[in-house]
Order: C-alpha cells, then structure tokens, then sequence
C-alpha cells in the first residue's frame, strides 16, 4: 500500500510539473497551443536581445520536440512562434527593419523571389506595437502562415518557400540571436 501511495505522489508531481508554465524575462510561456485546429507542445522559449536589453520572448511551438534547426525550417508540419513584446524600445518601424534584416541573412539575400510574400508580412506589423503585444506567427498545413496580433488574425501567406524562410529568422545559420535560436531548439 505504501508503495501504491508513492507511486501515485510521484505520478502527480510528474503530472503537474508536465503542465506546469515556464517563465522567461517575466513572461509566462505556455507549455501547449492550441490555434486553427493544431495542437502543438512548446519546444523551446527565450529572449531576443539587443545591446543588453530585453525585447521580446521568443516561443517556439511544434507537433513535437525537435532539436534540428533544418527540420524544423524544411517541415510543411504545423509550427508556430509565438513573440511576447518587452520592450517599449520596439517600434513598428525597428520590427520591420528587423524583418528585413531576417529575411537577408535567412536566404542568404536572396529575398527576391518573395518580395510580395515578405512586403505582405511586413504590412502586419505596421500597426503601432507596444509593450505587452503578442503575435503570433503559425504555419497550418496546407493553408500557409497564418499571423496573429493580440489574438486577432491579420492574415495568411502561403507558401512553403515563405514559411521556410520565415522560420529561419530564428533558425538559420545566421539567426536573429544565437542564444535564442538555442533556447527555442530546447537546448
């Protein structure tokens, strides 16, 4: 009995650790989401920074835990990343500039195949953005990448290209932060 009573103690703390949210730079980052019919786990979260200051959690979400940027990129499998905004410093103008700059080193300056997919992707941050914004960024099957700005849809890019590119802001070889492209791989 003893040992019946162990078990199950240990199989609720499991279970509640499991379900548990983690915290990154303050923000609470969800260990599932759920979005236009996927269901996804958290790979991996952390902090995009620039000259010692916090921008913005970056949380990468996937049908399940991988730890290979390439995969990750090349998969035409659901996938969301989801940016929790920090910082008061990031301007609409600074996001786009950021965009820009991710899409260059993503394809190795070869945006011009996607010029109208990425000038379209831009126009959903052209909004003001401040402090406490939430975007989400996701990638449903045969749809495209569906993006989200305080949980209001803003619109869809299809296109596996686009989505591949996209992904490798924060996953090539020249990411936006090394130390977030780790922290979203698990690592």
């Amino acid at each position: 009995m003893k040992k019946q009573i162990i078990t199950f103690l240990v199989l609720i703390a499991t279970t509640l650790t499991v379900n548990a949210q983690k915290t990154v730079s303050g923000v609470k980052v969800d260990e599932k989401l759920s979005l236009e019919g996927q269901s996804l786990v958290l790979n991996g979260a952390g902090t995009r920074e620039k000259m010692w200051i916090d921008l913005y959690v970056g949380s990468l979400y996937l049908p399940k835990k991988s730890s290979s940027a390439k995969d990750i990129m090349d998969s035409k499998d659901a996938g969301a990343i989801k940016l929790n905004i920090i910082s008061g410093m990031i301007t609409s103008d600074k996001m786009i500039s950021a965009i820009n700059e991710g899409f260059e080193n993503s394809t190795g300056k070869k945006t011009a195949p996607l010029k109208a997919k990425i000038d379209k992707f831009k126009g959903f941050f052209k909004e003001e953005i401040k402090k406490g914004d939430v975007f989400i960024i996701m990638n449903v099957p045969n749809e495209g990448v569906v993006v989200f700005k305080n949980g209001v849809k803003k619109g869809t890019i299809e296109g596996h290209d686009f989505k591949k590119a996209l992904f490798g802001i924060w996953l090539c070889d020249k990411p936006a932060d090394a130390d977030l492209k780790s922290a979203m791989l698990g690592k």
